[in-house]
């Protein structure tokens, strides 16, 4: 899913010494110890990694994705700076770095590299921002939104990724790099001139458009669960009676996935995970609580568990409405079918 972000590198080409190589941000060493386990907490090291030029293009010519080269306007001392710099990047002891994916990634190292080595001569500003938009908008116009990829980024990204990004933020992505990179200055000689001396396409891809199988989407999937939960639910209410398997089944995926969520919050060091509020409906205690709902004849403080759920929902619905966090579309069957579920029983308890 990674690559519908994009990626930046660094290539330096000098013809009369035959080098053509790629310093290049987004390397990773899948033979690290606890591999799966670093990513998942934000711990995971990324690297400066430096190869040839031509099997880096190859690839993605292979993989179907666009090139394009900006030749930056620098001087001799300049470009011989910036080399420097990379090289003594790519020392084992230096090329490793904490990977942060809003501040610290492949793309963001492009624009920090530069800055670090031109220092205040090199300006950026907002000129390439056409419309002020959040995170999490950032991110979604990179994936169509009835995807699983966009419905796991939704549900695991908290509302710290629903604030409005500033155009130095924006710079998270490879698209943007490019676009503030083109309306840069350098100040030489009490003038300004342009980072960018030139703009090449190198290769020129066959761009396919993302249509998503909709009878595998997330909206058709939660679909399905969400009539199921009602027509089970409209069956009960009928029959005077009460699925036990259906709640107990409900309480342990959503309590499962707010433990998850929870963690990712709390026991990370992953920027983009906290204030979640998909804990609303996903609410780790019924984790704790599914023996309670899965008897005949629950203690009456579960009816009121039930309701404080019912009001989690609510407050959930605040929240999407009033901008604080923004939620997957693909959800909603799911969380009207919780909704109904949640009511049903509040009634059927009290009965009992």
């Amino acid at each position: 899913m990674y690559d519908k972000f994009g990626h930046s590198a660094f290539r330096v080409e000098d013809k009369s010494k035959n080098l053509d190589i790629v310093f290049n941000y987004g390397v990773y060493d899948f033979n690290t110890p606890n591999f799966y386990t670093k990513f998942a907490r934000g711990k995971l090291l990324y690297q400066l990694g430096v190869s040839y030029y031509q099997p880096f293009y190859n690839s993605y010519v292979a993989q179907n994705r666009w090139v394009k080269q900006q030749t930056l306007n620098l001087t001799y001392s300049e470009k011989q700076a910036v080399f420097n710099f990379l090289q003594n990047n790519a020392k084992p002891e230096n090329r490793k770095y904490k990977y942060d994916f809003f501040y610290d990634n492949c793309a963001t190292k492009i624009r920090d590299v530069l800055k670090e080595v031109l220092g205040d001569d090199l300006q950026y500003n907002d000129d390439f921002v056409e419309e002020e938009q959040t995170f999490r908008e950032l991110i979604q116009k990179n994936l169509h939104w009835n995807t699983w990829g966009s419905l796991g980024i939704d549900v695991a990204l908290g509302a710290v990724i629903d604030k409005q990004a500033t155009a130095w933020e924006y710079q998270f992505l490879p698209d943007y790099i490019f676009k503030a990179a083109e309306t840069a200055a350098i100040t030489r000689n009490g003038g300004n001139e342009k980072l960018v001396g030139n703009t090449t396409i190198l290769f020129k891809n066959n761009p396919t458009e993302e249509n998503p199988f909709f009878l595998t989407s997330p909206l058709f999937i939660f679909g399905i669960l969400g009539l199921v939960i009602v027509f089970i639910t409209f069956k009960d209410r009928k029959n005077n009676t009460r699925s036990r398997f259906l709640d107990a089944t409900i309480f342990f995926i959503t309590g499962l996935i707010g433990v998850f969520l929870l963690l990712l919050w709390v026991a990370t060091d992953h920027t983009a995970t906290a204030n979640n509020y998909n804990l609303l409906w996903a609410f780790p205690l019924s984790l704790l609580l599914i023996a309670i709902i899965a008897k005949r004849f629950p203690k009456q403080w579960a009816r009121k568990y039930v309701f404080f759920l019912i009001v989690l929902l609510g407050l959930l619905t605040v929240h999407w409405i009033t901008g604080v966090q923004v939620f997957a579309i693909a959800l909603i069957p799911l969380l009207v079918a919780l909704a109904i579920r949640y009511i049903f029983l509040v009634g059927y308890l009290k009965r009992q």
